[in-house]
C-alpha cells in the first residue's frame, strides 16, 4: 500500500514539473515581503511610566528615550502652543538637508537683506557690510539663537522667508508632525504659528540621530561674532556633563521653554541611553532648567532600557518550503531594545508571528516576520524579522515535492 501511495505522489509530482517549468510571472519572480534597511518603528500605544513619575511646574512636558523611541512620561503632550524660539529647529534642520545637498556651502556668504538686518528679539548682530558665512550664521542661530540668523539662512535656501515657511510645513508633514505649523524661520509670535511637545520631542530625536555632526554645535556654551560674546542659554550645558543640547525658547505668550538631552551609560549593561525632555511654559530661565534636569534625573533613575535581541543575533531557524536548504535564521538588522521601569525587564515577553509558509527564493534582509515587546498587555515595541541569510530555489522535482506537501497539510 506505502509503495502504491509513493508512486502516486511521484507520478503527481513529474506532471507538476511540467507546470513549474514554466516561465514565472513578473510577480512571481520578485520576493515578497522585503522590508527597508531600516525600517522605523511605530509609536508605541502607551508610554513606559512608572509610578510616581515627576510632577512638573510646565504648561506642557514630554520625556522620551532617543534610544528605543518610547515615551517615558508626560502631561498633556498634544497641547498645541507657541514653540518660540523652538522652531528654529526646524530652520536648522532645513539648513542642514540644504548643506548636505550641495544648495548651500559652509563658506557661502548669503547677503543681509532688510528683514534679517531689523529682526527683533535675541541676534548674532550680523553686519551688512560684511556678511556671515553659513557656517557662522548657523552658529549664530544655534548657540546664541539669532533671529536676524534665522532670517538670512532661511532666504538662502528659499529665496525668502515665506517660502521657508512653506518648506517647514511640508517637512512636518513628512516628519509626522500633525499638530504643527510655521509660519516663520524664527519663532516669533504669528498667528497661527503653534507646536506640541510630542511633535517637538519627535523633531528633536531626528535631528539628533540623522544629523550628528551638526547636533555638535548644541553642545557649543558660547560664540562670539562680530565682538560680541554670547553664551548659550541652555544653562544645563553648564551644570550636567552628560547634557549636550538641545534649544531653549522664550516669548511672553510661550512662556520659558526648553528642549534638553543627555546622554549616560546604563551601569551594568553596556548600553548608553539618550533621552529627551521638552518642557513648554515654565515660569523663569531658572525653572525651565530645573524642571528639565529634574525629569531627565527622574527618567535615568527610574527606567532602564532593556536589550531583547542584538543586531544580527539568531531569533530563530524556520522551515522553508521549495528552497535549496530546508531552514532560514531569521534575525533584526539592529538591536532591540525597549524601555521599561527600572527592575521589570524579567517581566517583558517577545512575540514572534511569522508569514506562512515560507517558500523560497529569500533574500538576506527580507522580512519574513514580527516581533511584538509586550509587557503584560501593553505593546512596548514593534520590529520587522528579517532573514539573516539567503535561501535560492530549488530545482523543477524539490519545488514540486514541497507544493505536494504543502497542499497535503492544508
Amino acid at each position: 500500500m506505502k509503495s502504491s501511495t509513493t508512486r502516486g505522489l511521484l507520478t503527481i509530482a513529474l506532471a507538476l514539473v511540467g507546470l513549474l517549468a514554466l516561465p514565472p510571472s513578473e510577480a512571481a519572480r520578485k520576493p515578497t515581503g522585503k522590508a527597508p534597511a531600516r525600517e522605523a518603528a511605530p509609536a508605541p500605544t502607551a508610554p513606559a511610566q512608572p509610578g510616581g513619575a515627576p510632577t512638573l511646574a510646565a504648561r506642557s512636558w514630554l520625556l522620551i528615550d532617543v534610544t528605543t523611541g518610547q515615551i517615558l512620561a508626560g502631561a498633556e503632550p498634544d497641547l498645541k502652543v507657541e514653540p518660540a524660539s523652538l522652531t528654529k529647529l526646524m530652520t536648522a534642520r532645513l539648513v542642514f538637508a540644504a548643506l548636505a545637498e550641495r544648495k548651500l556651502s559652509g563658506d557661502q556668504r548669503p547677503p543681509v537683506s532688510e528683514a534679517a538686518w531689523r529682526a527683533i528679539g535675541s541676534r548674532m548682530f550680523v553686519d551688512r557690510a560684511k556678511p556671515a558665512t553659513v557656517d557662522e550664521l548657523l552658529r549664530g542661530l544655534i548657540i546664541q539663537s539669532g533671529n536676524d540668523a534665522a532670517i538670512i539662512l532661511a532666504e538662502a535656501v528659499a529665496g525668502s522667508e515665506a517660502a521657508f515657511a512653506e518648506q517647514m510645513n511640508r517637512e512636518a508633514q513628512r516628519l509626522g508632525l500633525t499638530n504643527t505649523r510655521f509660519t516663520n524661520a524664527t519663532g516669533l509670535p504669528s498667528p497661527g504659528h503653534y507646536a506640541t511637545a510630542r511633535d517637538l520631542a519627535l523633531l528633536a530625536s531626528r535631528l539628533i540621530t540623522e544629523h550628528p555632526t551638526h547636533y555638535a554645535l548644541y553642545a557649543e556654551k558660547e560664540y562670539t561674532y562680530n565682538g560680541i560674546r554670547q553664551p548659550n542659554r541652555n544653562r544645563l550645558l553648564f551644570i550636567d556633563p552628560t547634557v549636550d543640547g538641545v534649544k531653549t525658547g522664550h516669548t511672553e505668550a510661550a512662556g520659558y521653554c526648553l528642549i534638553a538631552s543627555a546622554r549616560r551609560e546604563q551601569a551594568g549593561s553596556g548600553v548608553p541611553r539618550r533621552l529627551l525632555s521638552v518642557v513648554l511654559g515654565a515660569a523663569s530661565d531658572s525653572a525651565r532648567a530645573m524642571e528639565s534636569q529634574k525629569l531627565l534625573n527622574w527618567g535615568f533613575q527610574n527606567t532602564e532600557a532593556a536589550r531583547i535581541f542584538a543586531a544580527g543575533q539568531v531569533a530563530g531557524s524556520y522551515r522553508v518550503w521549495k528552497g535549496t536548504a530546508p531552514e532560514i535564521k531569521a534575525g533584526f538588522e539592529t538591536d532591540v531594545l525597549v524601555s521599561v521601569p527600572r527592575g521589570q525587564a524579567g517581566a517583558v515577553r517577545a512575540e514572534i508571528e511569522r508569514q506562512q509558509p515560507l517558500t523560497a527564493p529569500i533574500e538576506r534582509g527580507q522580512r519574513i516576520g514580527t516581533l511584538r515587546v509586550k509587557q503584560g498587555e501593553q505593546l512596548l515595541a514593534e520590529r520587522p524579522l528579517v532573514a539573516l541569510e539567503s535561501v535560492g530555489q530549488a530545482g523543477l522535482l524539490g519545488r514540486a515535492w514541497d507544493t505536494i506537501r504543502l497542499w497535503m497539510e492544508r
